[in-house]
């Protein structure tokens, strides 16, 4: 995969790279319903260098999920050097830089976020990066600014650029922000305006409308997708229908819900065992059945799983609270 993946006729959508979500199972089912490519939960830089197993787990991908990119975060160049050098091993389609994450365990600590606050050695990671990768292009993804008086996002994408960064994600907030309302889709736009290579946009897209809004906004090439796909993997084909045809498909009903849920679940418990796999079930099942009648009987049962055959009975019950 490469920046030529861009030039098609329509605007492309990703999966983000989020931490505690966006494991192997999650990201097969969102290709699955259309997702252009997906990206790995970020994993440290250094945990690399260190040999961590864990980081070695977050690195593996499937060849069913191919386009994948492995996204590293740190704030060393060094580290960066021989982390993807090692992330090559497990052959991603791209290695994403992480510039964004606004929370306190990475951005505290320098990483994330926080290099936003040093443009030179933004350029100097991207550039480590970069020369270890070889052929396999290089991302950054990033967020308006640290501050909100500091939405130095273009300054920072155009020294990734010239670095050799393939293309940039920007998420349309500064750190101080987090997640809090609204999106600047004026950066997004000045980082578009100003680059040559391509740029996606990523904030508040959950559906159709929100997606043509951000590409209108911005003139950008594609867009990210984070929050609105949790629990929700088919709004990827819910936006291409709507991009293409102006068609608005509804939410699935509760039996499909719970169908696309199990699937997820019974794919990560394969993964990580049925005991790791269903303590991380509960927030999934959260997100799947939000909004249902009957999820909202159910939600200690769901906080709660221990097996996944109480999934199963829980999913029947919903289905049965909600005809």
């Amino acid at each position: 995969m490469d920046a030529s993946l861009f030039c098609k006729d329509a605007p492309l959508l990703a999966l983000a790279p989020m931490a505690g979500v966006a494991d192997r199972a999650f990201r097969t089912l969102c290709r699955g319903e259309g997702a252009d490519f997906v990206c790995s939960e970020m994993v440290s830089a250094k945990g690399v260098t260190l040999g961590d197993r864990k980081s070695g787990e977050l690195m593996a991908l499937s060849q069913s999920e191919q386009p994948a990119g492995i996204q590293l975060f740190g704030r060393e160049p060094s580290c960066f050097t021989e982390a993807t050098a090692a992330a090559l091993k497990y052959t991603p389609a791209f290695v994403d830089i992480n510039m964004g994450c606004p929370a306190h365990k990475v951005a505290g600590h320098g990483s994330g976020a926080a290099l936003m606050k040093n443009p030179q050695l933004c350029a100097e990671i991207t550039r480590a990066a970069v020369a270890a990768a070889g052929r396999v292009p290089v991302s950054v993804k990033m967020r308006g600014g640290w501050t909100d008086g500091s939405r130095n996002a273009v300054e920072i994408a155009l020294r990734c650029e010239e670095a050799g960064a393939a293309w940039v994600t920007v998420h349309g907030r500064t750190r101080q922000q987090m997640y809090a309302p609204p999106v600047d889709y004026g950066i997004i736009a000045a980082v578009k305006a100003a680059l040559r290579i391509p740029v996606l946009g990523n904030g508040d897209v959950t559906d159709g409308p929100s997606a043509q809004k951000m590409l209108e906004a911005t003139g950008c090439d594609g867009i990210q997708i984070g929050r609105g796909a949790l629990g929700r993997p088919w709004v990827f084909t819910q936006i291409r229908a709507f991009l293409a045809r102006g068609e608005i498909l509804p939410e699935p009903d509760a039996a499909r819900r719970t169908e696309y849920l199990l699937r997820h679940m019974r794919a990560l418990c394969a993964e990580k065992g049925e005991r790791v796999g269903m303590r991380e079930a509960r927030k999934h099942a959260a997100w799947y059945t939000k909004g249902l009648r009957g999820a909202a009987k159910l939600r200690g049962e769901i906080t709660s799983l221990q097996a996944f055959a109480d999934l199963e009975a829980i999913t029947q019950k919903i289905i049965a609270l909600e005809a």
